[in-house]
């Protein structure tokens, strides 16, 4: 269906929940508010509608209810490719229209902070002056496309996957944005990696490209149905296809019409992809999508990735000879101005300019000269950045938390910095990192059922009086044997005594992991088994707290 007809279908069409009749307000092109913006700005945030506060999220506009008349703006980098002078540009908009925060969040881009309305058109001319957008940044759109931050520079990649990540964006956006990709069900989103050591969670998106080989060739096998919130982690499954780079894109994009043509649009918690998948079924969508291509496709390759995750932390050597890249922690994923200025200066002293973020929320200097790593690593922003964080800290996540987002509903940066600190006194600073991520509502934006150790946010009663508290779960997995993790306490207040109650957590998670390590090695049935499954059911012992009890949230 052509981008035209598309349009004139949606309006058509019966609004099944408000955000359908905001789409249908605008003719299904959510792009459209920016016919609206001048007077929008006029008028003030003060006297925004619910639908413009919706719409103005397709242009990357962002309604904040915990700083009434302050916005945030994310800012679309595809594969967390970024460069010096942007990081310079955002810096100076931060402190010149908004507070001085940034912070880069799970799909590799970054989020201004603290702006006025007023303050929308000079922060947008300032980006597309360093080649920078906010477009389809949010709501239905396809979310910002993840891919191996080191993609191009990794020697152990399969293929470089980034060409087709920037292929994939400039359809699906562009300079302008594309009204053929405005009206999907919900938020699309997307990983093509031809990295081996599973650095993006590609089992937890809608589609996820993962490098695969079939008869010598290389390529792509794809998965598709993944999701994180709307019910919890959904692991992505394999359509039984492959592909090689040339193919990949025109495979993504049908795959996303089908999903924006035939995809569920009524409980907005009912509506991603998974869903359609569920209806459908793998074979009829495989169908549809030869259907629509005009040709067969190959049944999938041999996954290539290993067991392996890699979070590119600290000095990597790269495939270009004599060069390394330097990965940098920045807990909770949270910078402020001159950190942003100080970071470009490293980028340009050391490297050729270039950052790459992760999907940890970290940053990393590539093309620095071996001989002059040194150097890098006795920064003193790397003091704050270390490129060798404690084993709590390294691979940490959290969303942004009541400090700014409209749905969370509890703090969660700070409190995740405080807690890997006391684990770190309590535990020690050596043994294997841990995934430790934090979503501050079921939403799941800290991607909590894909770490080692998760958490879920909610309010609830204890001594009548209401207060913070936490889900945890354990032994999540991405990768070839991808696994939700599970609850295994359902409330755990967030006093002073949550330190020692994730520490007995950790403690029992490290021995049932070193005691499954063990078995595997000595038994070659359990080897061969695979451990697919088996960080849930080997996870601590689910337990139920008769103290407190949640609160749903008004």
């Amino acid at each position: 269906m052509a981008s035209d007809e598309w349009l004139v279908a949606s309006e058509t069409t019966v609004p099944a929940n408000s955000v359908e009749s905001h789409k249908a307000s605008v003719g299904g092109d959510g792009l459209r508010i920016l016919e609206q913006l001048p007077q929008i700005i006029e008028r003030g945030a003060e006297s925004l509608t619910p639908a413009e506060k919706e719409l103005l999220k397709w242009v990357g506009v962002f309604y904040r209810r915990p700083t009434p008349g302050k916005f945030m703006m994310r800012i679309r980098m595809p594969n967390g490719f970024t460069r010096a002078e942007q990081l310079r540009a955002i810096a100076e908009l931060s402190r010149r229209l908004g507070n001085g925060v940034v912070d880069i969040t799970t799909r590799q881009q970054m989020e201004l902070r603290g702006f006025t309305l007023k303050g929308v058109p000079e922060i947008w001319e300032k980006l597309e002056g360093v080649d920078l957008r906010s477009l389809q940044t949010g709501i239905d759109n396809v979310r910002n496309i993840n891919g191996c931050p080191l993609a191009g520079l990794n020697p152990h990649e399969l293929l470089d996957a980034s060409p087709v990540v920037q292929d994939l964006d400039r359809i699906i956006v562009g300079r302008d944005g594309n009204p053929e990709f405005t009206n999907l069900p919900r938020k699309f989103n997307i990983t093509v990696s031809g990295c081996l050591d599973n650095c993006t969670h590609a089992e937890s998106q809608d589609i996820a490209l993962i490098p695969a080989k079939k008869a010598g060739r290389i390529g792509f096998n794809v998965l598709v149905g993944g999701k994180m919130g709307s019910g919890g982690f959904t692991v992505a499954s394999p359509l039984n296809v492959f592909v090689e780079a040339f193919q990949a894109a025109p495979v993504v994009l049908e795959l996303i019409k089908i999903y924006r043509d035939h995809g569920p649009r009524e409980a907005r918690s009912k509506c991603r992809f998974a869903f359609l998948i569920e209806q459908w079924g793998l074979s009829r969508l495989r169908t549809e999508l030869i259907e629509r291509l005009g040709h067969e496709l190959a049944f999938q390759g041999r996954d290539m990735r290993s067991s392996a995750h890699a979070d590119h932390l600290g000095r990597t050597r790269q495939k270009q000879d004599g060069l390394c890249a330097v990965g940098l922690c920045i807990p909770t994923g949270r910078v402020h101005s001159e950190q942003l200025d100080e970071l470009a200066r490293l980028a340009e002293i050391y490297g050729n300019g270039e950052i790459r973020l992760t999907t940890a929320q970290n940053a990393i200097i590539p093309n620095v000269p071996a001989d002059s790593a040194g150097g890098l690593l006795a920064e003193p922003l790397l003091k704050e950045f270390s490129p060798r964080p404690s084993p709590f800290l390294r691979n940490m996540v959290a969303c942004v938390g009541t400090d700014y987002c409209n749905l969370a509903l509890i703090e969660t940066k700070s409190r995740a910095v405080a807690l890997s600190e006391a684990l770190e006194q309590r535990l020690g600073a050596s043994g294997n990192p841990l995934k430790i991520h934090w979503s501050g509502c079921p939403a799941g934006c800290g991607n909590h059922q894909a770490a080692d150790i998760g958490f879920r946010g909610f309010k609830t009663r204890l001594g009548g009086k209401l207060t913070d508290a936490v889900a945890i779960y354990a032994g999540g997995l991405t990768g070839p044997q991808a696994v939700a993790g599970e609850e295994i306490l359902e409330n755990v207040p967030c006093d002073e005594n949550l330190p020692e109650v994730v520490a007995k957590v950790i403690e029992s998670y490290r021995f049932e992991k070193e005691a499954r390590e063990h078995a595997a090695l000595s038994d070659p049935l359990f080897a061969a088994a695979g451990t697919a499954g088996l960080a849930s059911r080997h996870s601590p012992r689910r337990v139920v707290s008769p103290v407190v009890s949640p609160v749903r949230a008004n």
